[in-house]
């Protein structure tokens, strides 16, 4: 059986591992616990800066550090990342500095904590933000990768973690992992299914449903929004005709979105959207969330057989 576990472990990890780095810095809103950047903090206190609840004071703290040469990972929420959107678009984002912020307990998938705390819409917020670099990774190995690539980057980032525990899928395919380039977990010719986060294992568990049915579908993790990959894109259109994306976000602005754009700019193709549609979620279980907001595996199921009907004979 697979091993399980949160991405937001994941994150914490890559702070652990870049604990040796002098430039490497943490800061916190009060939620070290959650987001996993205690690690860093209990094993390098004097690099780790402690904002409490004041993310606006967090976000420009980090732009002045990033400005000074260090390189900052600021941490908390990602509903809280929200509430110091102005200071993310003004103090880093225009200047084009290089923090790294990891909003955790992202989208639905986040349950009991019910609709005020479950961003169904940070994605598609960072990914409007010019120089901003879009993340989801869909487990603890993706999301440790991944943070620790951004210290090569040399603009902002956004990476949405999550709270709860999922398959884990690239133990051993640490390699395969590369910002701005998705990955190709299952080939199949008749559909392509593009998800991220949490639903990235859900989208594999539809593909054994339909090959079951005769319908051999590609499923890819696009775990970075932006840059999209649109080779990748491109390349699943020419070879599938048709695609799904499968998200735990708002259908408006996330990966559907930047899907539906390059299709419509750039190579036409049937494309159907499994994300939350246009309302806020409930306080729940995970799964019963994922069923209630229509995003589970036999959603993604359905909207498979309905873009394969809609391909061109």
């Amino acid at each position: 059986m697979s091993r399980m576990a949160a991405s937001r472990d994941g994150y914490g990890q890559a702070l652990l591992d870049m604990v040796d780095s002098k430039q490497v810095v943490v800061l916190e809103a009060d939620l070290g616990k959650s987001t996993k950047s205690l690690h860093f903090r209990n094993a390098r206190p004097e690099r780790t800066i402690s904002c409490g609840i004041g993310e606006q004071n967090m976000m420009l703290v980090a732009a002045g550090l990033a400005a000074s040469g260090y390189i900052p990972f600021a941490s908390t929420f990602a509903i809280f990342t929200e509430r110091a959107f102005e200071q993310v678009r003004n103090g880093i984002a225009r200047p084009n500095l290089a923090v790294h912020i990891c909003g955790s307990h992202g989208g639905a998938h986040t349950g009991t904590d019910g609709s005020s705390a479950q961003s169904i819409e940070d994605l598609a917020i960072y990914r409007s933000l010019p120089n901003m670099t879009v993340m989801h990774p869909c487990d603890d190995v993706s999301a440790t990768v991944l943070t620790k690539q951004c210290k090569n980057l040399t603009g902002p980032s956004y990476m949405r973690t999550a709270r709860n525990k999922t398959r884990v899928l690239y133990d051993g395919r640490e390699d395969t992992l590369t910002i701005g380039r998705g990955v190709v977990h299952r080939d199949g010719n008749d559909v392509a299914i593009i998800a991220c986060g949490v639903l990235v294992a859900k989208a594999l568990e539809a593909a054994e449903i339909l090959f079951s049915e005769g319908i051999e579908a590609s499923v890819i993790d696009m775990h970075t929004l932006k840059p999209l990959d649109e080779e990748l894109v491109a390349k699943l259109v020419s070879e599938c005709g048709c695609v799904v994306t499968a998200e735990d976000h708002s259908v408006i602005g996330g990966l559907g979105g930047a899907v539906a754009e390059f299709l419509v700019t750039n190579q036409p193709a049937p494309l159907e959207m499994v994300g939350v549609n246009d309302r806020f979620g409930e306080s729940g279980e995970a799964e019963e969330m994922l069923d209630l907001l229509a995003i589970n595996t036999a959603d993604i199921v359905a909207a498979a057989t309905r873009a394969i009907s809609r391909k061109k004979i």
